[in-house]
């Protein structure tokens, strides 16, 4: 099971937000990359970028440092780069593949412009990641801050067809909140999908990790964590070997 070391990014800064809540926002760095080299230090392979001031719509400044970030952290060695965040266009997906991204998650477009999801789907393949978050089952948009009348369910069972082979499913009720995962949730996801889901909110412990990796990677394919790691709960090594099957601490 991958476990995705979170980064997510307001201004060019690493910050955590608490159910994706814009004012309720903590900074924890103003150097990226520098917190991407030390998750490669210690281990870390892969690396969950989120760009929040494209998702939110904020100015061209904000915009514009975020972008600066994510091409900085593209360039950490050692690592690889998942990357999400208002990817609504073919123009951005061209541009975040050529900066180095490994995985680009989208959002919004999966529900607001089916059509354009799949040919993107078909254009782009494993390299894209459909991103799907959902509030009391009801999937949210556009930061988050939207509904749009469809169920998790709905959209998630119609991912495979339209040309999609990974997710990552953020349960937003936990996410940044440190209260534990429910596997049975990420299970039924996995389910509905037809293919392992990456797991995404409210990891507070290893044995969290150790649970997930424990449905299997039939289920499980990776866990996003964030607020964790940068408040101590654990460390990233610890994360990793639980991931691996090794014994919680």
């Amino acid at each position: 099971m991958i476990v995705f070391p979170a980064i997510d990014l307001v201004a060019g800064k690493v910050v955590r937000l608490e159910r994706g809540d814009r004012s309720r926002m903590k900074v924890y760095s103003e150097n990226p990359a520098a917190v991407a080299r030390d998750f490669v230090e210690q281990g870390a392979t892969w690396l969950h970028v989120v760009d929040l001031s494209a998702a939110f719509e904020e100015d061209g400044a904000a915009r514009e440092a975020n972008s600066k970030a994510i091409a900085a952290l593209c360039q950490v060695e050692g690592i690889s780069i998942d990357v999400g965040g208002g990817v609504r266009s073919l123009e951005r997906i061209d541009e975040l593949a050529r900066l180095g991204a490994k995985r680009i998650a989208m959002g919004t477009v999966l529900v607001r412009d089916e059509l354009f999801a799949q040919a993107a789907a078909a254009q782009f393949g494993e390299l894209l990641v459909a991103d799907v978050a959902a509030k009391a089952g009801q999937v949210k948009v556009n930061g988050w801050r939207e509904g749009v009348g469809a169920s998790a369910d709905e959209v998630v069972g119609r991912l495979s067809s339209q040309g999609f082979k990974h997710l990552v499913f953020t349960d937003i009720a936990r996410d940044g909140m440190q209260t534990g995962i429910d596997v049975e949730a990420y299970r039924h996801i996995a389910q509905v999908a037809g293919f392992p889901v990456v797991a995404s909110g409210g990891i507070s412990s290893v044995a969290d990790i150790a649970a997930l990796a424990e449905a299997g990677d039939g289920v499980i394919e990776g866990c996003i964590t964030g607020r964790a790691l940068y408040e101590g709960a654990f460390a990233l090594s610890e994360a990793l070997a639980a991931a691996k099957g090794g014994t919680p601490c």
